[in-house]
């Protein structure tokens, strides 16, 4: 025969002990998990992407004074800089550095209804222009991001500086960035 010895309480003392009793089985039971998401099918098929971002391509300065920029990151920085390249269907004459993981762009108005010699009125010691990023598909991309409201600049791709089509997307719709995409 087991006997059990059981410590008498007062009533304040029952409630507390049948309180923390409580507390602790609470602690020891597994906490319900909320999920922020579904792991459940969703009824319908949803259509892969036809296209995908890529990596950073280059990241475009405007500048006042090509000659100087590139003497700047060649001579000062020890980059591998390119000769400058005039590009009438931009506007621009453009130089590029090497930085091995991407590139910067020096752009450099190329008359004076360039949309670099706007950007350097308002900027008078230049500064950063655009990002450009790669697509896989940028025929793809453009409609895409027609369908999702985000205005381009232009209709359609034009031939970019490394004579891949490229596309400018407006900054209010990106955040306040230019983004450049860029067929890669």
């Amino acid at each position: 025969k087991l006997v059990l010895e059981v410590p008498s309480f007062s009533k304040e003392g029952c409630q507390l002990l049948f309180r923390f009793s409580g507390l602790f089985s609470r602690l020891q039971s597994p906490v319900p998990t909320v999920r922020a998401f579904s792991t459940s099918q969703p009824s319908h098929q949803v259509a892969e992407p036809v296209w995908n971002l890529g990596r950073l391509n280059h990241v475009a300065v405007a500048v006042p004074d090509l000659a100087k920029a590139q003497a700047f990151y060649k001579n000062v920085l020890g980059a591998q800089v390119s000769e400058a390249v005039p590009l009438p269907e931009h506007g621009v004459s453009v130089v590029f550095v090497n930085l091995g993981n991407t590139k910067i762009e020096l752009l450099h108005p190329l008359g004076s209804d360039s949309p670099i010699a706007g950007f350097l009125q308002k900027n008078k010691a230049g500064g950063m222009h655009h990002v450009c990023i790669e697509v896989d598909n940028i025929n793809a991309a453009v409609m895409d991001l027609k369908e999702k409201k985000i205005r381009s600049l232009s209709d359609e791709a034009k031939i970019g500086a490394h004579g891949k089509p490229v596309i400018f997307l407006h900054p209010k719709d990106c955040g306040g960035v230019l983004v450049e995409l860029e067929q890669a």
